[in-house]
């Protein structure tokens, strides 16, 4: 089994390897600003809870998901510089072509009665469109990024920023009344599911649901504290 397809052991495995992934999966700097943040929240709670590592193992999986978002530029590089296209000749004898069923937010029109975009199919000139368009992720986010207007592209980076202060403010005020809270509060962006539509419906409810935890963990109460200890 290739080592990218093997589950992390530890911890350093986690994050190591994620820091890894958002490297190639947009900058170094990129993978430093996420490895910062979890190297953060990873002191505080080695000083307030000695040998525990669930909040930074959470934190850890949870901020890579958020900023590692699969749009575009994403599925240009996972189609053209990874090991697909090796693995796909491997299964095949003979000549074959490769067909795409996608999307795009710039091309594809919309459902009239769900507003949902619909598909179309692409031929195998895609894998060339995909090399051009991998070599653009660099600009993911910056002015001459040419999907960082579009609604879900908007939604995706201020989730990130969202998430980033909701652990700077648990670094701020983590205690052991509040570590039960902090932890469901870091996992909340394992629960988001799903692309485009699907992943925009399910926003609303785990913000919801952030609501709730924040006064959780800004004010825990007494009675909750005496039952976790």
């Amino acid at each position: 089994m290739p080592v990218t397809h093997r589950l992390s052991e530890t911890l350093d495995q986690v994050i190591d390897r994620r820091a890894a992934f958002l490297t190639e999966y947009q900058s170094a700097a990129y993978a430093a600003r996420y490895a910062a943040l979890v190297r953060r929240i990873r002191k505080a709670e080695a000083a307030n809870f000695p040998g525990e590592t669930t909040l930074t193992d959470t934190v850890a999986r949870a901020l890579f998901k958020l900023m590692a978002y699969k749009d575009e530029y994403e599925v240009a590089r996972l189609y053209t510089e990874t090991d697909f296209l090796k693995r796909v000749a491997d299964r095949f004898e003979g000549p074959y072509e490769l067909h795409f069923h996608m999307a795009p937010p710039l091309l594809a029109s919309r459902d009239p009665e769900s507003g949902h975009l619909r598909k179309r199919t692409y031929g195998p000139w895609m894998i060339t469109v995909f090399r051009a368009l991998a070599k653009l992720r660099r600009f993911r986010g910056t002015p001459l990024d040419i999907f960082s207007r579009t609604e879900e592209r908007r939604t995706e980076r201020r989730l990130i920023k969202e998430y980033e202060a909701a652990i700077e403010e648990i670094i701020s005020r983590l205690s052991p009344t509040n570590y039960a809270a902090a932890v469901e509060l870091a996992a909340l962006p394992l629960e988001i599911r799903g692309f485009g539509h699907v992943k925009q419906a399910t926003l609303a409810p785990t913000k919801a649901k952030e609501a709730a935890l924040l006064i959780r963990f800004r004010a825990p109460s007494p009675a909750r504290t005496l039952a976790a200890e």
